[in-house]
């Protein structure tokens, strides 16, 4: 244990630091496109439309993250599902699986209460509402099967891109176009989530009924999509969405000895 902290954590803290950026950029995003004070909220008229601004603008956050030198160099998992499945198909350790999850949590939580400082009247606003997950209409049940599916789904492209030499580089580009299209399509039945630490965030400030949903289903789809690719006998060569070989890898990798 101490030694994967001392040698790792550099990773650790770009993991936090990635969590906390995307939920800064969720928060300002909610707070211009929701909160009905704000000029291009009330240019956009049509709950469709602010779904899918807010969806270019997280997928396009989520892009820019996981090619950014931190998250080239960490992995850019920032979500504990995500480190799990890795865990899961053998290319993380134990303990940098363990680090990697709280080091998420931590830098979910300390993102959105960096947004609370600058802006806490604009996100309380029942219309922003901390950028809170919970279920649509159609109740948990619709929520839980619907966070599966999606998280399932984004996972089986991250696995069968990865995987493929002429398609890997573009993985990260295949998650952001999901995250967005997912925000548009699927955000109404359980706000769409696919990441424990990401709605844990938001629910440090906002009420969350039924905050069990996005602890369970989000890595039960994504390990169900680890078994399929398994099964199929394909290996992922790398637990980094996008592998690059100038950045140290501290994962049990491929391409290359770990650092």
């Amino acid at each position: 244990m101490l030694d994967a902290l001392r040698r790792h954590w550099p990773e650790y803290l770009m993991e936090a630091a990635g969590l906390g950026l995307f939920m800064l950029s969720a928060c300002f995003f909610a707070a211009l496109l929701q909160h009905p004070d704000s000029p291009a909220g009330r240019a956009l008229d049509s709950s469709l439309v602010r779904r899918a601004a807010m969806g270019v603008a997280m997928g396009a956050t989520a892009v820019a993250l996981i090619y950014s030198p931190w998250g080239r160099r960490s992995g850019a998992h920032l979500n504990p599902a995500v480190t799990l499945t890795f865990l899961r198909l053998g290319r993380v350790a134990g303990w940098d699986a363990g680090f990697y999850v709280i080091a998420q949590f931590a830098g979910g939580a300390a993102g959105v209460l960096i947004a609370a400082a600058a802006g806490r009247r604009l996100l309380a606003h029942p219309a922003v509402d901390w950028v809170a997950t919970r279920p649509g209409s159609g109740g948990a049940a619709v929520a839980f099967a619907a966070e599966v599916a999606i998280s399932l789904g984004l996972m089986a492209v991250v696995l069968a891109t990865a995987s493929a030499p002429r398609l890997a580089r573009f993985t990260g580009l295949f998650a952001g176009v999901l995250v967005a299209a997912y925000i548009v399509v699927e955000a109404p039945l359980s706000g769409m989530s696919m990441n424990p630490a990401r709605s844990a965030a938001s629910a440090l400030w906002a009420e969350a009924p039924a905050l069990w949903i996005y602890f369970v289903a989000p890595p039960l789809g994504m390990l169900a999509a680890a078994e399929i690719h398994a099964r199929r006998g394909r290996r992922v060569p790398c637990a980094k969405l996008h592998h690059d070989a100038a950045s140290r890898c501290i994962f049990r990798c491929g391409h290359g000895p770990a650092g």
